[in-house]
């Protein structure tokens, strides 16, 4: 009762939030189903009209829907950007198969005998195809529509991590402060968006199938007496769709003079991408629009080369290790100095100064395997490793600064290795199912668990000094925003970093309202 009760609370705060993210979902939804209908059913019918392209065009539409929707977004990403577009491809994408495929069955499983009489009375084959077989193979063909549409309510909470918003935003960033009512208030709506879409969909299918069809659920349409009764409901629905894909181009177009302020996906980088949008929107006149939650370093760094976002918050050692692939440097000044003019002229991207605190990995374990252990160091740890499982981020587990290189430094030699994401990792710890995690020096989860920071004994990990980056070419449109960003500089703590998190991740406060309240407090905005 009371895990319901604080469901119920957490949606009624956050009811502002939920529906425009549940707007945004169904734009995207309803855009990319669209197209893939407008794509999926000439292509059935060039197929059926072409045999010779069926066996290739309906084994690519099953080879992409084998592909991990992640890993195409992936894939995606480096040639299209982030934001809606790579989302709706790949939902569109994912959505030809049932639609090319019920089409060309539909069509093809029409008895012959019936087309040949059409064609006895002197229909042309675009006659027979408008009149004659789309009709007959209506219910097949919206029966792969349906099945595309519910699938890509699902689909489309991914589009979180590439920043194109919607119902996943609520989803990942509840995965990664292990907040259940944040997940259920995104999994709950879309569950029944799922569930509307559908239902309009079979409307669709009713009103303009034929009298005496069978329908896709098994209804048969009845011939009934055309009147406005019947027609207005089909009216609307299809007015209803016209304004969805009308405001779905306009919400994807950005205005000028418009700064997109990124951030990856974890709380820290919420706050701080929060903090930046909410400085420039007082110190300028510029508009800001805010493309959170990306998916990690390569998401985020990316989208800043190409434009696509125009500032956020990096760390001077990702910089160093994860973008230009240098050596691990220990020396923060060094570190700040070697990595600020090469991004400058490798990447056109300015790095500015940094906002004061050091959000280095850290290694923890609980306190009672602490004690058991008797773990004060990492090197402790590699002591007793073989009989422990080590439960780290997936991006952790592959960077050269992250486990790839710890291991080389202590003989760190696990029982199992088991990376999972965010969050997540922390419910995995506390149930048992690993021994130590990764986690950042200034994350609140740490003080919220309760757990135990391995020291760095060997001093492996490279200083992670927050620092704001810009794309050149806005810097040079907009000088004005360098000031406005410096304004951050050495403003943040460790200490006041770890209790913004801790706001967030366990007082539950929305990172913009820790965001602004810090602002606030340090007399950089006005209340």
């Amino acid at each position: 009762m009371n895990t319901i009760q604080s469901f119920f609370n957490y949606f009624a705060s956050n009811t502002d939030q939920i529906g425009t993210l549940l707007l945004e979902h169904l734009q995207l939804t309803v855009f990319a189903v669209s197209l893939a209908v407008l794509l999926g059913v000439p292509l059935g019918i060039l197929i059926l009209r072409t045999p010779r392209l069926a066996k290739p065009v309906l084994g690519l539409t099953s080879v992409v829907q084998a592909v991990p929707s992640l890993a195409l977004l992936g894939f995606l990403i480096p040639f299209i950007g982030i934001g809606s577009t790579p989302a709706i491809i790949m939902v569109v994408l994912y959505s030809l198969l049932p639609i090319v495929k019920n089409t060309y069955t539909g069509l093809s499983s029409i008895p012959g005998d019936t087309l040949e009489s059409a064609k006895g009375i002197g229909l042309t084959d675009r006659q027979i195809l408008s009149k004659i077989q789309l009709p007959l193979a209506l219910p097949i063909i919206m029966a792969g529509i349906r099945i595309s549409a519910v699938t890509a309510v699902g689909l489309m909470t991914i589009s979180a991590f590439v920043g194109a918003g919607g119902l996943g935003y609520l989803v990942f960033a509840g995965i990664q402060t292990v907040d259940n009512n944040q997940i259920l208030a995104g999994a709950i709506p879309a569950g029944l968006l799922a569930l509307l879409i559908d239902f309009v969909v079979s409307r669709i299918e009713y009103k303009v199938a034929p009298n005496g069809i069978v329908l896709a659920d098994g209804r048969m349409k009845k011939k009934t007496r055309r009147s406005k009764k019947v027609v207005k409901p089909a009216f609307v629905i299809a007015t209803a769709f016209a304004l969805l894909l009308g405001g779905s181009i306009y919400a994807f177009t950005r205005e000028d003079d418009t700064i997109v302020v990124g951030s990856k996906n974890f709380t820290e980088q919420l706050i701080l991408g929060n903090i930046v949008a909410d400085l420039i929107e007082e110190e300028t006149d510029l508009n800001v629009r805010r493309q959170l939650n990306l998916g990690g370093t390569q998401v985020a760094f990316s989208a800043i080369r190409t434009g696509e976002i125009d500032t956020y918050v990096e760390y001077t050692g990702t910089l160093s290790v994860d973008v230009l692939n240098q050596a691990v440097d220990n020396d923060p000044d060094a570190v700040y100095a070697s990595v600020k003019p090469q991004i400058e002229d490798r990447f056109d991207v300015q790095t500015l100064d940094p906002i004061g605190f050091n959000n280095t990995y850290a290694i923890a374990v609980k306190q009672e395997d602490a004690d058991r252990y008797a773990l004060e160091s990492i090197s402790d740890l590699a002591a007793v490793s073989d009989e422990l499982v080590f439960g780290p981020t997936i991006e952790f587990s592959n960077r050269e600064d992250g486990y790839l290189g710890l291991k080389e430094t202590y003989p760190l030699r696990f029982k199992d290795v088991k990376p999972v994401d965010g969050g997540l990792r922390y419910t995995a710890l506390m149930n048992g199912e690993s021994q130590a995690i990764d986690g950042f020096s200034t994350d609140g989860l740490l003080k919220r668990f309760e757990l135990v920071v391995l020291e760095d004994d060997q001093q492996f990990f490279p200083p992670y000094y927050a620092v704001p980056l810009i794309n050149g070419e806005t810097l040079r449109e907009h000088p004005e925003l360098e000031g406005v960003l410096n304004l951050l500089s050495g403003r943040i703590t460790d200490e006041v970093m770890q209790e913004l998190n801790y706001l967030a991740d366990v007082e539950k406060q929305r990172p913009e309202k820790v965001a602004r309240d810090f602002l606030v407090r340090e007399g950089l905005i006005n209340e």
